[in-house]
């Protein structure tokens, strides 16, 4: 049950994140959180298994911090491949 608070947490600050990363309008609204809300799901569940307890800090604090700098990653590198594309496209077309 606690997974969904680090879930909450982790989507919530992806939207910060989203409007913190510069060419907003390039990427989907909801595709910097989704991918933090993955992430943190992911790695909550790995640090579960691996022993892990609810009251561990570090398993906070990698399932957010961890979620956001991979979703932080992830939408840089998108916004870049989109504005690159774009721009061979453009090219090609002459305009």
């Amino acid at each position: 049950m606690y997974i969904l608070l680090a879930l909450i947490a982790a989507c919530a600050c992806g939207i910060g994140v989203h409007y913190l990363l510069p060419h907003r309008s390039l990427r989907g609204v909801a595709l910097v959180p989704a991918i933090a809300t993955a992430a943190s799901a992911v790695i909550y569940t790995v640090m579960q298994w691996a022993g892990i307890s609810d009251g561990n800090g570090w398993l906070w604090l990698a399932s957010i911090v961890g979620a956001l700098l991979i979703a932080a990653v992830a939408g840089a590198l998108l916004t870049q491949n989109r504005r690159t594309s774009d721009a061979a496209k453009k090219a090609a077309l002459g305009i």
